[in-house]
Formats: structure tokens, C-alpha cells, sequence
């Protein structure tokens, strides 16, 4: 999963406060946004279970995916987790 293109959704808890993000490295980015080794919204409201993410071939169509998802409603968003991820399973698990 290193240096891979990816759109990801992280939530404090399940229907709970939702991030989403985008990064060439997602065990990485994870790492930090679970160790709080960033300041920012993920640390101020406690954002750190990997719920969704989806891999790119290219940054360019991850950032374009990102912003889409961005405009989205929340219920849109809770969707799009649940089509994979119906009990909000944290995937970081997974990949770690």
C-alpha cells in the first residue's frame, strides 16, 4: 500500500464525525492521524478510524475524487461507507 494514490474517510466513531482526505501513503497518513502527530480537525475531535478508502493509479484522479466526495451530502458519505463497511469496521486493522 506504500506510495499509493488513495481517497480515505475516517470517523471518531460509527455515525459519528466523518474526515476525508487524500494521500500518496496511506498506512502513513493513518499512522499519524491515529498517534495525533498532526494538529488539526482529526486531533481536535478524536477522527482516527479508517471506515473507507480507495485506490487511485494517479493523484490527479484521487484529488479530483476527494473534492467530489467533499461536496457530497453527510448521508451520501455514510453510504458510501456502508456499501463496504456496513458495522464501520475500522480497516486500519487490515492494513497494519
Amino acid at each position: 500500500m506504500e506510495k499509493q494514490p488513495c481517497v480515505y474517510l475516517l470517523a471518531s466513531s460509527r455515525l459519528g464525525t466523518l474526515y476525508i482526505g487524500v494521500t500518496s501513503n496511506l498506512i502513513k497518513r493513518i499512522y499519524e492521524h491515529r498517534n495525533e502527530l498532526a494538529d488539526g480537525f482529526t486531533k481536535r475531535y478524536k477522527v482516527h478510524d479508517l471506515v473507507w478508502y480507495e485506490v487511485h493509479e494517479r493523484m490527479e484522479s484521487a484529488i479530483l475524487r476527494e473534492k467530489q466526495i467533499k461536496k457530497w451530502s453527510r448521508a451520501a458519505k455514510i453510504d458510501l461507507i456502508e456499501k463496504s463497511n456496513r458495522e464501520w469496521r475500522d480497516l486500519w486493522l487490515d492494513l497494519t
